[in-house]
């Protein structure tokens, strides 16, 4: 890849902090205390309850329990592939955890057209104007790194998403109807013979707040449920609080 290309995929990774899809901030009652969740036929478990206070005793394997020590949260595999997305997840938090996920790493963030696809088919019908705000957030990006407002990724530049770490929990009184999924997710750009570039936008926070309607998860910001959102403990793979506050680590289903 030219010089000039790779500085517009540093540039690209630079201005990723402009573009929030989802910013929904809730907050509720821990994974492991949904109800009314089917992801037993996964195989799939939530992680262990983040609710009780370990005790303080050395002796408690839990009182220095981390993210990095503790059981991944295994993602469910898609059954399919629609309008630029893996689908078929469960109803239930696992469903959800991997709905975003999945989501969020193939999004289309720097071209509007497949952005608009995939945002189409799984923003809920109830989020009124959600799409085209979003959309009208990848076109700012585009411009925002020299890009033409409409189009694609440019020729020469991949660039890929990688979630680390997960934190769900269901808002208050939804009865786990409505969940709110932190990632933590780093992004990178790839030249055209495939090495990496030297830079990636790393650690970043984003959230998505979606509820199970028609089959399948969807992500909306209707206000009542907008209204309850809260903030999650920033993410540190090494620190107990971030444990305790409900982040675990990632792993794909094979």
């Amino acid at each position: 890849m030219s010089d000039s290309k790779t500085r517009k995929a540093r540039l690209t990774l630079a201005a990723l902090g402009v573009l929030v899809v989802g910013a929904l901030i809730g907050g509720g009652v821990t994974a492991a205390t949904l109800l009314g969740g089917d992801d037993s036929k996964s195989g799939n478990t939530p992680p262990a309850p983040t609710t009780a206070k370990p005790s303080a005793s050395s002796s408690n394997p839990l009182a220095t329990m981390t993210p990095a020590k503790a059981r991944k949260f295994t993602l469910q595999k898609p059954t399919g592939q629609k309008d630029g997305l893996s689908t078929g997840f469960s109803k239930g938090p696992v469903g959800a955890v991997s709905t975003a996920v999945y989501f969020w790493e193939e999004y289309a963030f720097l071209d509007d057209q497949k952005a608009r696809q995939q945002l189409n088919a799984i923003v809920s019908p109830d989020a009124e104007g959600y799409v085209d705000e979003q959309v009208s957030e990848v076109r700012k990006l585009r411009e925002q790194v020299g890009l033409p407002p409409s189009g694609g990724t440019p020729a020469g530049i991949t660039f890929s998403t990688s979630v680390s770490a997960v934190r769900v929990t269901s808002l208050k009184g939804t009865e786990g109807k409505i969940v709110q999924v932190w990632m933590n997710y780093d992004r990178y750009a790839t030249k055209a013979d495939g090495t990496p570039d030297g830079d990636s936008f790393k650690d970043q926070d984003t959230d998505l707040l979606l509820k199970w309607q028609n089959g399948g998860w969807k992500i909306t910001n209707e206000p009542q449920y907008w209204a309850k959102r809260s903030y999650a403990h920033a993410y540190f793979p090494d620190e107990h609080l971030s444990w305790v506050d409900g982040w675990r680590q990632v792993g794909h289903a094979d």
